[in-house]
C-alpha cells in the first residue's frame, strides 16, 4: 500500500482525467462514416493500421510506441514507426489514455506529414473502446483525438456494468465454435457495450471488440475477423512485434522487453471510478 499511496496521481490529477474523458466522449461517433464500412467486402478499405506500446522488463517508464499500417485484404506491412519513449503518466485503471494515447497521436502526426499516402483508414488497438467503466476507453480516445476510425481489441473481459468472466460467460466462450462465432456484451444497463468474438478457428479464447470512434459494432467485428490471420487481428500483431523487436535492437539483450501481461508495470493498479 506504500508503494500505492506514493504512486498515486494527485486528486486534482484524477479529477482534471475524468472531465478530460467527459469532454472528449461527447466527441465520439458510434455508427460507420465511410462507405466501405457499409460494403459487405469492405471495398474500397486499402490500409489498415495497428498500434501497440511495447514496456522494457523491470522499467515503468521506458516503453516503445509502435504503429504499422498494412495493406487490406493482403494484410502486408506497407509502414512502420517505432520510437522509445519516456512515458510521464502512472496507470491507473480506466485512465490508461492518458499514460500512452500521446505518443500513439505523435506517431499518427508523424505519418501525415512524411507519408500522407498511406495514413490508415481505421486504426485497431490493443484495448478497449466503448467497453469501459465511463464509457471511454484507449480506442475511443484515440480516434476523437486523431480524427480516424479506431476499433477496441481487447484480449480480456473488462469487467463493467454487470459483465462478468463467470462461469454463464464461459459457457457462452464455450459455444463459439468457428471462426466468427460471437456473442453481444449486453451490460446490466441492457446496453450492448461490445462483442465477444472467436477471431480464428483454431483459437480458444476470444477477443473483446468495441467501437472506439467513427465505426458501428458491426462494422468493427467483421474488420477484426478480417484481419485476424491468427487469434490477434494482424495490424495490433504486427506492432506488438515490432514494437518489441525494436526495444531488442536499441537496449540490446540486457533490457528485453516485458511479458505482455505486464504492460501496466508494477504501478498503480486500482481504479478510480
Amino acid at each position: 500500500m506504500a508503494r500505492e499511496a506514493a504512486e498515486r496521481p494527485p486528486e486534482e490529477t484524477l479529477s482534471l482525467w475524468k472531465r478530460e474523458q467527459a469532454r472528449l466522449k461527447a466527441l465520439v461517433v458510434d455508427r460507420d462514416t465511410e462507405a466501405w464500412q457499409r460494403d459487405p467486402a469492405f471495398s474500397g478499405l486499402q490500409r489498415v493500421g495497428g498500434v501497440d506500446v511495447s514496456f522494457v522488463k523491470g522499467d515503468r517508464v521506458s516503453a516503445c510506441a509502435s504503429l504499422v499500417v498494412l495493406s487490406y485484404p493482403e494484410l502486408e506491412v506497407v509502414y512502420e514507426d517505432c520510437h522509445m519513449v519516456s512515458l510521464t503518466a502512472p496507470y491507473v485503471s480506466g485512465f490508461l489514455a492518458f499514460r500512452e494515447v500521446p505518443f500513439l497521436v505523435d506517431a499518427v502526426q508523424r505519418l501525415r506529414e512524411q507519408a500522407p499516402g498511406l495514413v490508415p483508414q481505421v486504426l485497431l488497438v490493443d484495448g478497449n473502446g466503448l467497453l469501459h467503466h465511463r464509457g471511454f476507453g484507449v480506442a475511443c480516445h484515440l480516434g476523437v483525438l486523431t480524427d480516424l476510425p479506431c476499433v477496441g481489441v481487447a484480449k480480456k473481459l473488462l469487467q463493467v456494468d454487470g459483465l462478468e468472466n463467470n462461469a454463464q460467460h464461459k459457457e457462452k466462450i464455450g459455444l463459439l465454435q468457428t471462426g466468427g462465432d460471437s456473442f453481444p456484451l449486453m451490460g446490466g444497463s441492457g446496453a450492448v457495450l461490445g462483442t465477444a468474438l472467436k477471431s480464428h478457428d483454431r483459437s480458444t479464447k476470444p477477443l473483446y471488440v468495441s467501437v472506439g470512434h467513427k465505426i458501428s459494432l458491426e462494422a468493427a467485428v467483421r474488420l477484426t475477423r478480417g484481419c485476424c490471420r491468427f487469434r490477434i487481428p494482424e495490424p495490433v500483431r504486427q506492432a506488438d512485434i515490432r514494437s518489441r523487436d525494436h526495444i531488442r535492437r536499441t537496449l540490446g539483450a540486457s533490457r528485453p522487453p516485458a511479458p505482455k501481461q505486464d504492460r501496466a508495470q508494477p504501478t498503480l493498479c486500482l481504479l478510480w471510478s
